[in-house]
């Protein structure tokens, strides 16, 4: 796989309750980056966020990153978990 930029599309797009879609990386580093630092704190968002670091780094990652990423998302309900 080659290396990932912001325009990279994530494993699979994630669609938040507020109709948000993440579909790249740069739409997940942006999410993340507006988290706020308590926030970026909790254990599952410090897990996700070093994973899309082990993604930039290496881009066979990116899936594992996604999941992580849906994850978060679920743990603080920002995500519809009716189909999943």
């Amino acid at each position: 796989m080659p290396e990932l930029e912001k325009r990279s599309p994530l494993a699979f797009s994630i669609v938040l309750k507020d109709g948000r879609v993440l579909e790249t990386v740069g739409d997940a580093a942006g999410f993340m980056a507006a988290l706020s630092s308590d926030r970026r704190e909790r254990p599952h968002w410090r897990t996700t966020i070093m994973m899309f670091n082990n993604a930039m780094r290496e881009a066979r990652y990116l899936k594992a990153a996604t999941v992580n990423l849906r994850s978060a998302l679920l743990y603080d309900r920002l995500i519809d978990d009716s189909d999943l």
